[in-house]
């Protein structure tokens, strides 16, 4: 994960937690553990008593739900959702630095808050702060037929609508090929003066 000290992305988590249990709704336990340690939570905290099949559980529960809100294009829609989660699963922001990482915010519930409602709290304070400093969503779920793959649409330019370039080229050159095919297969004009009387 590199050095501690550059501090963490919390959208990046969640994409990546989210991307898992869309792919594998019954991710196990072990492998959840192994992407958390990847965005660098603490091994003791990931242990089979600290990180349960119950609080797997809960961590998948939160995932899906926050699947609901990356798959979200609505702006007001996307506030709105974050806001009930924060008034759900949040408590009053507090600085925290921890693990060898930068002063960041928290606004889960701290020792409390179960691995659902920690990941709850944490994802939606992530996505609000994305609303916030770009002006719009700068998440996704990908519009490409057959992938739905979530991202992060952090980079300059317009809203994102794919994951990657090669399904918009895909998107494009399907587009492309249903335009063809249903002028094809529209009425031909006949040319005038070939009337039949």
């Amino acid at each position: 994960m590199g050095d501690p000290r550059e501090g963490f992305s919390a959208a990046r988590r969640l994409i990546d937690l989210a991307e898992a249990v869309r792919v594998t709704p019954e991710l196990p336990r072990a492998e959840l553990a192994e992407l958390l340690a990847g965005h660098g939570e603490r091994p003791a905290d990931l242990t089979q008593e600290a990180f349960t099949e119950a609080g797997a559980a809960q961590l998948r529960a939160a995932a899906r739900r926050m699947g609901e809100v990356l798959a979200e294009s609505d702006e007001d829609r996307a506030a709105e959702t974050l806001n009930a989660l924060f008034v759900e699963h949040g408590t009053r922001p507090r600085l925290t630095r921890h693990d060898g990482h930068p002063w960041h915010l928290h606004v889960d519930r701290g020792e409390e808050a179960g691995w659902g409602e920690w990941f709850l709290a944490s994802g939606a304070l992530a996505l609000a702060q994305l609303l916030t400093e770009y002006g719009r969503i700068a998440w996704g779920a990908c519009a490409a037929t057959g992938c739905g793959r979530f991202f992060l649409a952090t980079g300059p330019g317009s809203v994102r609508r794919y994951c990657s370039g090669s399904c918009a080229t895909r998107a494009r050159v399907a587009a492309h090929r249903r335009r063809r095919r249903e002028e094809e297969g529209s009425p031909t004009r006949r040319p005038a003066g070939d009337e039949n009387h």
